[in-house]
């Protein structure tokens, strides 16, 4: 079966342990406010466009087989999101790779080659292949079929999950995973719901899941000021995750406006602009705090 990957990024040191490929999977249930992948949140293909890149040649408008590029002399074209269904042919014809495709379908199989190729680099780190998102628990059977392949030559898996999912879709991916990276966004369901959409019993429930598993796994929560730093939100992880029956630990990942950049491409409103990124004294605190009631706790780097 095919699945929808908006990308595949090689070398990374920071979604797991070693060397990794990291393969961003397409679709979310959950629209944090911020996310620094936001054409993953979609389940569907899209189309971004870098406004510093674009010529105004109007290409694009040329070949849409929809009708959903507007173009206007002397002025950037305009994406009827409505009317576009992702195809990519204005992709094809963007000589400056303003526009861009988020969502090409690919095959467990063309996946598996495309991070094959970097195994003499999993293998002399510690590495292995990741597949993240957007929320990979919701295309299942690929990351199944994935990991398989994965498996057979050796490579170590790793999920990286917000665990808004089935429950059966996470027990039929963790047998065939090594590790798991697993985000903890908000302790108060009302706050997380206000704040991503969607409230968190499923995802606490799931934790559970995976803590029983016995899979190797971190903990990690998206650090943003303001909104989970707080003593309360601190205490409150704190004991969900010592209830889990497992050795507490949680790694910090500082807020960024890296993703900013791409709400702008798909026409999307980032609503966090007023939010500064934690500084140094600010985040050790956090770490204090954490190990005071004795989690051990790092930052992401």
């Amino acid at each position: 079966m095919a699945g929808l990957v908006t990308n595949i990024q090689g070398y990374s040191i920071h979604d797991g342990p070693g060397i990794r490929t990291v393969v961003f999977m397409k679709g979310c249930g959950l629209e944090c406010r911020w996310c620094s992948n936001p054409e993953c949140i979609s389940p569907h293909a899209e189309i971004g466009l870098v406004k510093a890149l674009c010529t105004k040649c109007g290409k694009c408008a040329g070949v849409c087989p929809n009708n959903a590029l507007v173009f206007k002399i002397g002025k950037l074209p305009v994406i009827d999101r409505v009317r576009c269904n992702g195809c990519g042919e204005c992709v094809a014809v963007c000589s400056y790779k303003a526009l861009v495709l988020y969502g090409k379908p690919m095959t467990a199989e063309e996946i598996y080659d495309a991070v094959e190729r970097d195994k003499m680099f999993y293998e002399a780190s510690g590495g292995g292949v990741t597949v993240s998102g957007g929320e990979a628990l919701l295309q299942p059977q690929l990351v199944c079929e994935l990991f398989e392949k994965c498996h057979k030559a050796g490579i170590h898996t790793c999920i990286e999950t917000a665990g808004c999912a089935a429950e059966s879709a996470l027990k039929q991916v963790l047998p065939l995973t090594d590790y798991v990276l697993y985000d903890i966004k908000h302790m108060n369901s009302d706050k997380h719901r206000e704040y991503t959409g969607k409230t968190n019993e499923l995802i606490l429930a799931n934790a559970k899941v995976v803590a029983a598993s016995g899979v190797a796994t971190l903990f990690r929560m998206p650090l943003i000021p303001g909104i989970n730093d707080d003593v309360q939100n601190i205490k409150e992880t704190v004991d969900f995750l010592k209830s889990l029956g497992i050795t507490p630990r949680i790694e910090l990942m500082p807020y960024h406006r890296l993703g900013k950049g791409k709400y702008e491409s798909l026409n999307k409103k980032y609503s966090l602009s007023d939010i500064l990124q934690p500084e140094p004294q600010h985040l050790e605190s956090i770490v204090k705090a954490f190990e005071s009631y004795g989690v051990e706790c790092t930052i992401s780097k």
